[in-house]
């Protein structure tokens, strides 16, 4: 993995569809996912059916982001001043670069060679733990699904389990090959293993004088931040440390505590399935006796206010790290999280990613194109993000600034100078229409020549039709008539085109359908 300027993009990693390919053979890691987001989404959608007015806490939840988003200046002044007045320390951190030598800065500041973490997305997205390496810091992860990948020298891919792709014989052969404390006849039943990782970082926990950790929500008015987790590992390195240091992305705010509470109803729900977390940490500042004696807070950028200034993309800024879109994805639920080639997968990766990295990689301008357009995510997302609608906008995006086939700019202008004469398209049309005796067979084109062959790998291209609309009009005036035709040997009646059960409108969906959040009301850090 190499950490640039942005976010780390792994060595080598293909475009998505490439990756996705690979992964989707492999029928072990379908099993492993399809049985965990399919368990994860059956208990969202019962705890999320336990509130009658979860349509309007989505709406407020979704007004109080958009709310400090235009006034995020604002919001981050404040924010810093509370903190300061508390006696916490704010560093600014324009990219990742700036945010891993602040944080590196500060802990050998302190002297020491380790540090404690929480799991964080945040500083996934900058590499943190592959610049502290460089600098000899070891960073212990604390977090048991991050330990699993940290031991395993994997990679995350899920936002709320980084280990979902791994089963519980897995688990155990990691932790027998690279945990040195490991219990003797270690078995694969969860309370062993976790039985396991609690005792190895039970001493990590008592030594360690620095941590790191993400944030969840900062409450501007107050200067208090939040740490939401399950396992306790949080309140650990929250509380014992002697310098903590957190670092948080700048769309994390919220005004106050009474805003703080919508959030405390729409993430534990729509993230562990669960009616509050059971470990909601919060601090402010330092306080003698009691907690770290240092605090540092780094505001990171990276991106984000790149991001504020697209219209349409903004609102991936409102993302809480639930991962609810990733559960209801069947694109991820096939492929997995490692096929993004960025710490953020699912639909949430696709537009954040590229906004963040930009559209500059084969990895990146293809992100957008892992979806549907099926909508699921928009449904579940609890701050209401239109991911569908992000995505179409960043696919304009990539045809025009990301990378492009070879042969596409040739097959562009070929197309136009076909287009500009009404009598080369007359001779295109009729060509295309007497090639379907060759190319198609029973109304289909099974398989398309060149680079055009990566349409048909995965599905039938529609027959030219016998005959054009032109070539038609010019025959009979427009005048209903069923002569002239030729014979479609038996193929279904569908006007040449496939027979799609209806009409699609421009975002992938079809006419008639409800759009998730129309006609109703209403993680991780």
């Amino acid at each position: 993995m190499t950490s640039g300027s942005a976010m780390p993009t792994y060595v080598g990693m293909p475009s998505f569809p490439d990756a996705a390919r690979r992964a989707v053979a492999d029928t072990r890691l379908r099993g492993n996912l399809a049985h965990a987001t399919t368990t994860i989404r059956g208990r969202r959608e019962s705890a999320v059916a336990e509130l009658s007015d979860w349509p309007e806490l989505r709406e407020a939840g979704k007004q109080i982001k958009d709310h400090v988003l235009e006034n995020l200046g604002h919001y981050l002044r404040l924010l810093e001043e509370k903190v300061t007045e508390a006696g916490g320390t704010v560093h600014w951190a324009r990219d990742a670069g700036e945010a891993n030598r602040i944080v590196a800065g500060l802990v050998k500041a302190t002297g020491e060679t380790e540090v404690v973490k929480v799991k964080s997305m945040a500083t996934q997205e900058i590499g943190l733990n592959e610049f502290l390496a460089g600098e000899g810091v070891t960073a212990y992860e604390t977090d048991l699904a991050e330990l699993i990948v940290q031991l395993g020298d994997d990679r995350p891919s899920h936002i709320l389990v980084p280990a979902i792709h791994r089963n519980r014989a897995d688990i155990r052969d990691i932790f027998l090959r690279e945990m040195e404390d490991v219990p003797e006849g270690l078995t694969d039943s969860p309370a062993a293993l976790a039985e396991a990782a609690r005792r190895h970082l039970r001493a990590k926990f008592l030594s360690a004088k620095v941590a790191v950790s993400g944030v969840n929500f900062a409450v501007a008015d107050s200067g208090t931040l939040v740490v939401l987790e399950s396992e306790g590992n949080g309140r650990m390195c929250l509380t014992l440390p002697e310098t903590l240091i957190s670092v948080m992305g700048v769309e994390k705010i919220v005004p106050s505590l009474r805003d703080l509470e919508v959030f405390l109803q729409l993430l534990p729900r729509s993230s562990t399935a669960e009616r509050m977390n059971p470990y909601t940490s919060t601090w402010t500042g330092v306080h003698p006796g009691d907690g770290p004696r240092d605090f540092h807070l780094v505001l990171l950028d990276n991106g984000r206010t790149d991001t504020l200034a697209d219209e349409v993309g903004r609102q991936a800024l409102r993302c809480i790290r639930c991962s609810a879109c990733l559960n209801v994805c069947p694109v991820y639920q096939r492929a997995g999280g490692h096929a993004y080639g960025s710490p953020y997968p699912g639909p949430i990766g696709a537009i954040l990613s590229p906004q963040i990295r930009g559209i500059g990689s084969d990895v990146d301008a293809s992100l957008p194109y892992a979806s549907t357009l099926c909508g699921a995510c928009f449904d579940a997302c609890p701050v209401a993000i239109d991911i569908p609608e992000v995505l179409v906008h960043l696919r304009a995006r990539a045809v025009e600034k990301g990378p492009r086939h070879p042969l596409e700019r040739v097959a562009m202008t070929a197309a136009g100078w076909t287009l500009r004469s009404p009598t080369r398209l007359g001779l295109a049309q009729r060509a295309a229409s007497a090639s379907r005796r060759v190319v198609a067979r029973g109304g289909r084109i099974r398989r398309l020549p060149g680079p055009l062959g990566a349409w048909t790998e995965t599905r039938d291209a529609p027959a030219p039709p016998p005959e054009s609309f032109r070539a038609w009009w010019a025959r009979t005036g427009g005048r209903e008539d069923t002569g002239g035709r030729e014979d479609t040997g038996g193929r279904e009646d569908t006007g040449g085109r496939e027979d799609t059960g209806g009409r699609e409108d421009g975002r992938g969906g079809r006419r008639g359908e409800r759009r998730a959040g129309e006609d109703h009301s209403g993680g991780n850090p």
